[in-house]
């Protein structure tokens, strides 16, 4: 039985990343009357999105150093060290059901999540130079922007379905459209509290993704009949969580 806590817990990220959706749309259709045309606005707001863009390509190339292959393990449980480092391969365990997680690329196996993610973030560091340090500025309507971006943020919430390079492209989508959504609103507002508040809520989308997705290969492993190590693994870190909440 899952630990009824992980799912309240993705009940109520889920619902706060919704709600976080519907007050960005009520941001575009009806922005802030007052503006800031602050000359250090966009400096600022560029390096804070940049360093959380920076921090994702860090997370993307070292997973296991950034939140642990496998959120749910107990940490500190040695055999579940043991069990998973002779059966990870691209930060996922070698068995037919994370088939669709991956990626292969010659002779190596890349998660296709975190590379979407890294090839997004490599993406909007370009953006973020040009509309934030260069004067470059949106030409089509700033609405449209938003609207584009969040349908980016809802695909990559909703890329848990997906497989192989469509996981990968939505991924990037996901960061993509987290950035046209902060040039969107932007544009609109010209608010410094405003522009800090989205990248408030870029960072938690993002938390709530990676959580997702932690959650969703605990849930691989947990419904998963096979009685190789690293599930036994899995179901000894789950026990041991129970008894120690």
């Amino acid at each position: 039985m899952r630990p009824k806590r992980y799912n309240l817990i993705m009940m109520f990220n889920v619902s706060v990343v919704t709600f976080s959706l519907f007050i960005v749309l009520m941001l575009a259709l009806n922005p802030p009357i007052t503006s800031e045309n602050l000359f250090w606005r966009k400096p600022l707001v560029g390096i804070v999105f940049s360093l959380i863009c920076v921090s994702g390509i860090f997370a993307a190339f070292f997973p296991k150093h950034c939140t642990g292959t496998y959120h749910f393990q107990k940490e500190g449980n040695n055999l579940a060290s043991r069990s998973f480092s002779s059966t990870v391969e691209g930060h996922h365990l070698s068995c037919a059901k994370f088939s669709a997680h991956v990626i292969h690329a010659r002779n190596h196996t890349l998660c296709a999540a975190c590379t979407g993610l890294c090839l997004g973030a490599f993406m909007t560091l370009v953006g973020t130079d040009l509309y934030f340090f260069c004067g470059w500025c949106y030409e089509q309507t700033p609405i449209s922007a938003v609207l584009i971006g969040m349908v980016g943020v809802v695909f990559g919430f909703l890329q848990l379905k997906s497989m192989g390079f469509a996981r990968l492209m939505l991924n990037a989508f996901f960061v993509v459209g987290a950035f046209l959504i902060l040039v969107g609103i932007d544009e609109l507002t010209h608010n410094i509290f405003v522009d800090l508040f989205l990248l408030a809520l870029i960072v938690f989308w993002i938390l709530t993704r990676i959580l997702l997705s932690q959650w969703d290969h605990w849930r691989i492993c947990s419904d998963c009949k096979s009685s190789c190590e690293a599930r036994k693994s899995r179901k000894n870190g789950v026990q041991d969580l129970r008894r120690n909440p």
